[in-house]
């Protein structure tokens, strides 16, 4: 089912409707077409299945209540909500508005996340709710991160049957993505429950501007994580994206204590984020305090939202910082939104082999043998096994 067909706009109504006047949709995949249920356009239905109480608050006096699952901590009056725009202050209890009720679903090559370390050439099963705690003015999936979830169709959609259609979709994994998963967390956590039971594997795409207790909580349910590091400079974050930089250094390296397998992505902006110093000092870190065998992505900007008059990042741009990561000890450094660059493919670091061809989303295993090179026998890091 296509992203877009979901992006007209809702009309409000605050009217109680029964789950009998859910319409159907439906979504393809490898194994056939699966019904889903959309709300009624004229009606924005709130039912026990998808009214929830939110996780990692405190009520405060005077019916106000402090949100602390973001470093944000919002502070919400009654009747108010967070900056996310999905989580609600109701006379003293804090409720989520996107429980049960996502504005996508879809099976995606796991490549598209991007996840080149992690069960290749397999589909998950990719959803998200409207709502973000942040507001990067580059954002591609701006049309549903930047509004509430009022404002674009959505469909019922339960963890139990959620874990269902994936697995009915021959989907490896279910990945929770497009816009911050962070806000929509306890949908997140009871889906990837329930992936677990099914033998599902879950990888979560977030630009890691959660607080340290909510991320330690998710953790043991999470495959694989991929982090959209925005910038190595806090005015950056500032700026550009309504956010912090140390908060998610710190969610960085607690990711890799889990244990979790981690990527990560740079959207690479002409002159903002893309000088050599800065690049330089970002993969100093990476290497220090995650180490070497972590992939970095550099991706191509594209002109959009609000940054419509800065150019694509040039090429050369991005083998330049790849280069300078190489050369800052870093052994997987990838090339991303080029499709058909060399950068793409995974080499050895030791020998040099080719071990896994990339052309956008057509990728062929070469020179990898379960997780070793065929050539020289190093062991590659990632999830490499037969789901």
């Amino acid at each position: 089912m296509d992203r877009r067909d979901f992006l007209k706009t809702a009309a409000g109504s605050a009217c109680l409707l029964s789950m009998s006047n859910l319409r159907l949709g439906f979504e393809h995949g490898n194994t056939g077409t699966v019904p889903v249920a959309f709300f009624p356009e004229e009606a924005w239905a709130e039912t026990p299945e998808v009214l929830h109480e939110a996780s990692y608050y405190k009520k405060l006096e005077h019916k106000e209540v402090q949100c602390l699952l973001c470093p944000r901590k919002c502070m919400v009056g009654d009747q108010e909500r967070g900056y996310c725009g999905v989580r609600e202050n109701r006379l003293g209890t804090y409720y989520t508005l996107v429980y049960n009720r996502p504005c996508t679903a879809r099976p995606d090559p796991i490549e598209k996340k991007p996840f080149y370390h992690f069960h290749p050439r397999t589909l998950a099963y990719s959803l998200a709710t409207a709502g973000c705690n942040m507001n990067c003015k580059y954002c591609q999936n701006w049309e549903i991160s930047q509004v509430r979830p009022e404002q674009v169709r959505n469909f019922l959609l339960t963890a139990p049957d959620c874990a269902r259609r994936a697995r009915d979709l021959d989907c490896v994994s279910i990945a929770y993505t497009y816009t911050e998963p962070v806000i929509y967390w306890e949908y997140m956590y009871d889906i990837a429950a329930e992936a677990r039971k099914a033998e599902i594997k879950n990888v979560m795409i977030s630009a890691g501007f959660v607080e340290e207790k909510p991320l330690r909580d998710l953790l043991p349910l999470m495959d694989a994580v991929k982090i959209d590091l925005k910038a190595f400079s806090d005015k950056y974050y500032r700026e550009v994206c309504g956010g912090r930089l140390e908060p998610v250094l710190e969610a960085l390296k607690i990711i890799r204590e889990a244990g979790v397998w981690l990527e990560i992505v740079y959207l690479v902006l002409p002159t903002l984020n893309d000088s050599p110093d800065e690049i330089r000092a970002l993969s100093a870190w990476i290497r220090k305090e995650l180490g070497p065998d972590v992939p970095i992505h550099f991706s191509r900007f594209h002109p959009t939202y609000l940054m419509k008059k800065l150019p694509p990042t040039p090429v050369d741009t991005l083998e330049r910082l790849k280069k300078i990561a190489q050369t800052e000890g870093l052994r997987y450094v990838y090339i991303g939104n080029v499709p058909g660059h060399p950068g793409e493919s995974t080499l050895c670091p030791e020998c040099g082999a080719r071990l896994i061809h990339r052309t956008g989303y057509n990728v062929r295993l070469e020179a990898l043998q379960g997780d070793t090179c065929k050539q020289c026998g190093l062991k590659i890091p990632g999830v490499w096994s037969s789901p």
